[in-house]
This record gives structure tokens, C-alpha cells and sequence, in this order.
């Protein structure tokens, strides 16, 4: 039996472009998002990833503070998060964006054992340095829970190849040195980022930070992205239109990543 780290990253498979579209837990509402999870299955995310609620996300734009502050107000604690994560868990790898906060309050064996409990995957911790990721990275795995750094257009070398040692899930590389939202068209730093951490490491390399059209997602996948993540977009359709509505979007990018040359 497979842990759920090397399941993640098998969803990283040749010749396709895992999708790994972002819900906030608790968003719009408890069930609710338990709904939009459901619809981004139904429209063939390869990975799910679940944004833990926390009243200062740093790397996070308007859009998905609004979510959080929204999820909170709704009872969205870390409890319901594990909950949420495995109600999916079984079908599709999922992943935590988790701020350090919340780890270090629960403290991190207690964390990362609910965590595996929860059949989670990977962990995204943003505001977690890469200097003691290394740590945490052997923490981790030997509850079968993969890490999955951060880097930005800003990383320099020394610090890619720290990453490198980190990594155990994938590279998530930000498109952008700013917070998270929607924007029209994908930075040429982007492009550049992704060749030089695809040089660095062994582990896949996600995009994500405002990839909002199905033509960027398809030039993220040309330019090397071996998955694309997209967030902010994502709940802005469910803020307009419901779980249904995100999945119908989501259906039409994947077919548009299905198609697309290099993907």
C-alpha cells in the first residue's frame, strides 16, 4: 500500500498536466464546501487542495482573505478542516495550505498525526522557512505526509537548492512576488522560474498565484508546470455562482489542458 506522499505525487503522471484546484474549508459555508470539493472531482482535479482558515494569511490576496474570514465566522476550525480533507481523501490526493500558526498551536507531531489520520497528502506551509523545512520535511515523512515548499521569481539560487533538499510532494512556484489572485495573463517571470526550479529539483513543479484563464493554464503546461494550481478565480466563481458553476470552469480547463500542445 502506497503512502499518501507517493500517492500525490503519482498524480503527477507523463503527458498530463495535473489540476489541482483550491477551496477554502468552510467556504461558503461548512457543507458548502464540502460541495465545491465534490464539484472539482466531478470535473477531474488530479489533487484537491484545502486552504486551512487563519485570520493573517500573508501570501493570500482580497479574494481568498475574504473566504477565510467568511469560514471563520462559520465555525471552520481545524478539526472540520481534517474532516473536510477526508472526506475526499479516498478518491483524490489532498493537500493542506496551512499557515505555521496553526501547526505550532496544535503542535507539530499532533498536527502532522491528524493530518495523516485525515489521509492528507501534502502540506503547503507559506509562512514556514526554508531553512527549517529540512526538519520538518523528516517529521513528516515518517507519517507518510509529503512537503511541499514554495518559491518565487525572487528564490535565488542558494536558497533553490535548499528547496531541493525540502521538497518531498512538489515545488509549488508562485508566479509572481505578490499574493495570491487573479490576473489575466501569466508573467514571462513565471515561465523563466519554472526552468530554473525544473533544473533543481527531482520532485514535480506545480504554477499557481493567479492563473485565472484556460490560456495560461496551457502555457504554464508548455512552459514546464507538470500541474497547475489555481485558487482565487476558483472562489470567485463559487462567491457568483455556486459549487456547480466552479466545476463547469474547471471542467472546461481541463479539457483545455487535455488538448493543449505539451500537455
Amino acid at each position: 500500500m502506497i503512502s499518501p506522499a507517493e500517492g500525490l505525487r503519482a498524480a503527477f503522471t507523463e503527458g498530463r498536466t495535473a489540476l489541482i484546484p483550491y477551496l477554502t474549508a468552510g467556504y461558503p459555508s461548512l457543507e458548502g464546501a464540502y460541495e465545491v470539493g465534490e464539484a472539482y472531482i466531478e470535473a477531474g482535479a488530479d489533487v484537491v487542495e484545502i486552504g486551512v482558515p487563519f485570520s493573517d494569511p500573508l501570501a493570500d490576496g482580497p479574494t481568498i482573505q475574504n473566504t477565510a474570514n467568511r469560514a471563520l465566522e462559520n465555525g471552520a476550525d481545524l478539526g472540520y478542516c481534517f474532516e473536510l480533507a477526508s472526506r475526499f481523501s479516498g478518491r483524490v490526493p489532498v493537500v493542506l495550505l496551512v499557515y505555521y500558526n496553526n501547526v505550532f498551536a496544535r503542535g507539530a507531531e499532533r498536527f502532522l498525526a491528524e493530518s495523516a489520520e485525515a489521509g492528507v497528502s501534502g502540506l503547503v506551509i507559506p509562512d514556514l522557512p526554508i531553512d527549517e523545512a529540512v526538519a520538518f520535511r523528516k517529521m513528516a515523512g515518517e507519517k507518510g505526509v509529503a512537503i511541499c515548499p514554495l518559491v518565487a521569481p525572487t528564490t535565488t539560487e542558494a536558497r533553490l537548492d535548499k528547496v531541493a533538499e525540502a521538497a518531498s510532494g512538489f515545488v509549488y512556484c508562485v508566479s509572481v512576488s505578490g499574493v495570491t489572485g487573479a490576473r489575466e495573463k501569466l508573467p514571462q517571470g513565471a515561465v523563466d522560474l519554472l526552468g530554473r526550479v525544473r533544473a533543481k529539483v527531482s520532485v514535480p513543479v506545480a504554477l499557481g498565484f493567479g492563473i485565472s484563464t484556460a490560456e495560461a493554464a496551457v502555457e504554464a503546461a508548455e512552459a514546464g508546470a507538470e500541474g497547475v494550481i489555481v485558487g482565487s478565480k476558483l472562489m470567485q466563481i463559487v462567491a457568483d455562482g455556486g459549487p456547480e458553476a466552479a466545476g463547469a470552469w474547471l471542467r472546461e480547463l481541463r479539457a483545455a489542458l487535455s488538448g493543449g500542445a505539451g500537455v
